[in-house]
């Protein structure tokens, strides 16, 4: 990334990238590392001595003949860069070898000394443990195993085991199956299958019939279901069946030729997994299939649907029930503790509601200012802390991440330079993360001046964290198109961190993240001169492109912000789909999106728009009336689903 000149201000004797050799020979270095070519980074490395990146080139080599290289020398490079984020990454990889290789010795070495956890190395920590008949490893794997995710080859080794050795029960292995299947995970269903004999579970050509044709297995299921394996296999149709049409797999499920083969526990389970469907898409008989479950067990995601589809039902005292069923650690997030709150008051236990708005009240987030608002406290900004002094500033920039952190963005590593810093600022406090912020944003890194401005505890700077830098460009496109400032404002912080040159997975790009069709859809409807892809990162043209289409989304959904930022973000035709016949809170629409993504996104953006109000001066209306309600006449037919729209994941909000 180039940093603007002009973008920095009271200059600081920071490090900088050489612009000669050394450089030219760090960046071939990391393409070296990137084609595996160790030849040719070997070279290279020998080009990049004395450069302050001198221990990227020597990482990226030991990485490269990882499995080869000397204990010793691991060790050299380890103790040389101890402290560091890369010796923590070496570390990792190094662990991570050691596991699988079974060398258990020298991995209970390097282990206690890892800082980051990492996934696939706790799997080979628990391999190591179970080899030493540590008691904690089954309860631990049965944790792991509940997740909806492929498992790290350690854990899936350790499970293999496990079962082999009676550790893990038909039970553990089905219960696993069942996740897979509902996660979509069918290649890992399919090899959890057949590992395991003695008809546990289904085989895998059998799985590849319900996954081509669920409801045609469900037909000619017959003597299939007096086996467990058959009962798993039918159980995973319906799973697929739901996916795709909750109220077909119901109607299926509800032949008593196909429900009275299966066991009580079964039958809760199913009636779990279709109702979860049905309340992901909406459908109000989803409550009911949620009664019909009983007290079978359900997961955490189950009861979060099951609460949903009760506050689009109106039916406060079916929230309050699925919430207080929640595991501690779920029950106690802000969004559990104000839903919680509201059913309370609801159901005229208003005392108790305010409690629970009380403890959150204080916290800076979408459910925090909802909570204060429904205690009648007004938004305030907390106070500006003393600005950092330059000595403050001089004592941050002289860390040596911050230091590399900084060579890095000039060099244009943007993913190497953020891992820097989110090192180097992990062990800080208030002021030295205020001054961080402050060195992050006199050289134009918005992204981490944001960030770490975010961390403060005690002491804040909501200016840093709400920064307008393109202001002048945001405002005058946002009074071209009639949009409300502080609100554009809040959706580009939350696309692009104000990263000019930010790009997402699915290659969404500038400051308000246009998709390359996007883009080139609305520089034709706008008549945009000149227009070439290469300008999209171009302030004045990724904004007017932007707002133009921010515009064209709100006008087909009567100017709701909370419909156009879940359409800038899903698509319009999603955002119209998620509406209900009758009218709903704007807080209860975007808490029963279905997209985890999108219910963030537009929380964050509506968030965002409150605070920017609040700094600019404006008119400080609350959060609550900004969400107004919405309603499905608000969608107008006629609104264009011109091609592209969302972008997968934010691309600066580590």
């Amino acid at each position: 990334m180039m940093i603007a000149a002009s973008l920095i201000a009271a200059p600081l004797t920071l490090p900088a990238a050489d612009g000669g050799s050394r450089d030219k020979a760090l960046l071939a270095a990391r393409d070296a590392f990137s084609a595996g070519d160790r030849a040719k980074l070997a070279r290279q490395a020998e080009k990049v001595r004395g450069h302050l990146l001198e221990s990227y080139a020597v990482f990226w080599g030991l990485r490269l003949r990882l499995d080869r290289a000397d204990p010793g020398e691991l060790h050299e490079f380890l103790a040389r860069n101890s402290g560091t984020l890369l010796a923590d990454q070496l570390r990792r990889e190094w662990l991570r070898l050691l596991g699988r290789n079974g060398q258990w010795e020298l991995f209970r070495r390097e282990h206690p000394a890892l800082v980051k956890d990492d996934p696939e190395v706790a799997c080979y920590a628990l391999q190591e443990r179970w080899l030493n008949r540590d008691e904690s490893v089954p309860p631990a794997l049965r944790r792991i195993l509940k997740e909806q995710r492929a498992l790290p080859e350690g854990c899936a080794l350790l499970t293999e085991a496990m079962a082999r050795s009676g550790d893990l029960t038909p039970r553990d292995l089905a219960d696993r199956f069942r996740v897979l299947v509902r996660a979509g995970l069918i290649a890992e269903a399919k090899r959890l299958g057949e590992l395991f004999p003695g008809g546990q579970l289904p085989r895998a050509h059998r799985i590849d019939r319900i996954v081509q044709a669920p409801a045609a297995y469900l037909e000619g299921a017959g003597a299939e279901l007096d086996t467990a394996a058959g009962r798993e296999l039918a159980i995973a149709a319906l799973t697929r069946l739901a996916q795709n049409d909750p109220e077909a797999a119901v109607n299926r499920w509800r032949r008593p030729a196909l429900r009275e083969r299966f066991g009580s526990e079964e039958r809760g389970y199913v009636w779990g997994v279709l109702a979860e469907q049905g309340a992901r898409r909406h459908l109000p008989e989803a409550l009911a299939w949620f009664g019909e479950a009983g007290a079978a067990p359900l997961s955490d995601e189950q009861l979060a649907w099951r609460a949903r589809i009760a506050l689009r039902q109106g039916d406060w005292r079916e929230v309050k029930a699925a919430i207080e069923r929640m595991e501690a650690s779920v029950f106690n997030e802000p969004v559990w503790v104000y839903w919680l709150g509201r059913a309370l008051c609801e159901l005229g236990a208003p005392e108790e509601g305010k409690r629970l708005f009380g403890c959150i009240a204080q916290e800076h987030h979408f459910y925090g200012q909802l909570a204060a608002e429904e205690l009648g406290i007004p938004l305030t900004i907390p106070p500006q802390a003393a600005p950092p002094t330059k000595e403050e500033i001089a004592r941050v920039a002289s860390l040596g991440g911050i230091k590399r952190a900084l060579a890095l963005y000039r060099l244009g590593l943007r993913s190497e330079a953020t891992a820097e810093w989110v090192w180097a600022i992990r062990p800080m406090e208030d002021r030295q993360l205020l001054a961080a912020a402050e060195l992050a944003r006199r050289n134009g890194i918005w992204d981490r001046a944001i960030n770490t401005a975010d961390k403060t505890v005690s002491l804040h700077d909501f200016s840093m964290r709400y920064p307008a830098p393109y202001g002048k460009v945001l405002a005058e496109q946002a009074r071209l198109r009639q949009i409300d400032e502080p609100w554009v404002l809040g959706l580009v912080r939350q696309e692009s961190r104000f990263i000019v040159d930010a790009r997402s997975s699915a290659g969404a790009s500038g400051l308000m993240q246009l998709l390359p069709a996007t883009a080139r859809w609305v520089a034709r409807k706008i008549g945009m001169k000149g227009y070439h892809a290469s300008r999209v990162n171009q302030p004045r043209v990724n904004v007017a492109l932007g707002a133009f289409y921010l515009r064209h989304v709100m006008g087909g959904l009567d100017g709701s912000p909370v419909l156009a930022a879940a359409a800038y973000n899903a698509g319009p035709g999603r955002a119209r789909r998620w509406l209900d016949a009758r009218p709903l809170e704007g807080a209860i629409y975007i808490e029963t999106i279905p997209f985890a993504e999108t219910r963030h996104y537009v929380k964050k953006v509506m968030a965002n728009t409150v605070y920017y109000d609040a700094l600019r001066g404006g008119e400080g209306r609350s959060l609550k009336s900004r969400l107004g309600m919405v309603k499905r006449g608000a969608a107008k037919s006629g609104a264009a689903e011109q091609p592209g729209y969302a972008r997968d994941g934010d691309p600066a909000a580590q």
